[in-house]
């Protein structure tokens, strides 16, 4: 294991194993603090991404390269910051209340008819799948209830889902 004042210079270098050990040994630390911060995946994986530009731009900047996981979590810590108040920003201008569109909520509406239309044509297993991931089950509880393995329910999961963009790809395409 090398040490990271090493691992810094030798990334900054260009070299990808260096990177990639920074990344595996520092990565799932700088994740957990996204996350404590109350971001969701989206928003950690971003505050994430955006500790590890601010590495990129910052290489011969840092005080003390042995301490870089440190400046690692302390840059994931104030990205996260960034991100909630951008949120919180938005939230203001989201709480005014909108005028419903009539012509908006019939096509939403239509939509939805639509679409729960082609998943009853579906064979199962995918018919009933595509029901439960509508009301947010876990791979867990949707294996025990279609007696699956719980293992299996991820590919199944895409091989229906895909099956139903089809389906929906073809009846757009005839209309």
């Amino acid at each position: 294991m090398r040490d990271p004042a090493e691992l810094l210079t030798a990334a900054a270098d260009g070299d990808r194993s260096a990177w990639d050990e920074l990344e595996s040994r520092f990565g799932p630390r700088m994740w957990a603090v996204a996350r404590a911060c109350g971001l969701s995946t989206a928003d950690a994986a971003d505050a994430v991404q955006g500790a590890w530009l601010r590495l990129l731009q910052h290489f011969g900047s840092i005080r003390d390269p042995s301490a870089v996981g440190g400046w690692l979590v302390t840059t994931v810590r104030r990205e996260a910051l960034l991100i909630h108040r951008k949120e919180s920003a938005g939230l203001s201008l989201a709480q005014v209340p909108e005028e419903p569109d009539p012509a908006a909520a019939v096509l939403e509406a239509d939509g939805r008819r639509r679409l729960w239309e082609t998943v009853s044509g579906l064979h199962e297993p995918c018919r009933t799948l595509i029901r439960l991931i509508a009301s947010d089950l876990g791979n867990q509880q949707m294996a025990a209830r279609l007696g699956m393995p719980s293992g299996s329910i991820g590919p199944t999961k895409a091989r229906c889902l895909e099956k139903l963009r089809t389906l929906i790809s073809l009846q757009e395409t005839a209309q």
